[in-house]
């Protein structure tokens, strides 16, 4: 029975990482939820003080998962017509380009907001970079958190 929990928990840490670059899946959130499917197993014994610590991980790289485009718009001159446009643009790109459009859909995004904002284009453009740089510092972000589950997850298994 132990072996189902194993499995499950590798997999969910797994779906994590995958999540951590793909905005759809809640990558960190899996990745803990896995972690927690081990508690149910009587002969591994997690530290509460660590998965307490985890789980205010998960939910900070959440936030900042959020945040770092927005505030990376905003450093590098960016208006709320980039940062709308950045959001807007990640959905937008998602769902028509695929994982190409994670990337590419926040930068032409931000980009056209500030345009539509009436910035010039070098405006535009840095704002676009700001938003890009935030989106990949997010991602960064989220994949530190999930390796550091599973090597804690791993450690705890053996």
């Amino acid at each position: 029975m132990d072996w189902i929990y194993i499995v499950s928990g590798l997999l969910l840490i797994i779906l994590g990482l995958i999540g951590s670059v793909a905005p759809i899946i809640p990558g960190p959130s899996l990745a803990y939820v896995g972690l927690l499917l081990q508690l149910f197993r009587p002969d591994v014994q997690f530290s509460t003080f660590w998965l307490i610590v985890w789980g205010i991980l998960v939910v900070v790289v959440t936030i900042l998962d959020y945040w770092f485009p927005i505030y990376g718009t905003k450093i590098f001159g960016g208006t709320k017509g980039g940062s709308w446009g950045s959001t807007i643009g990640l959905i937008v790109g998602l769902i028509f380009l695929g994982p190409f459009g994670i990337i590419l859909g926040p930068f032409l995004g931000a980009y056209i907001g500030e345009l539509f904002n009436k910035q010039d284009s070098k405006t535009a453009l840095n704002s676009a970079f700001g938003s890009l740089l935030g989106f990949l510092a997010g991602t960064l972000t989220k994949i530190f958190v999930v390796l550091g589950v599973f090597i804690y997850y791993v450690y705890k298994l053996f």
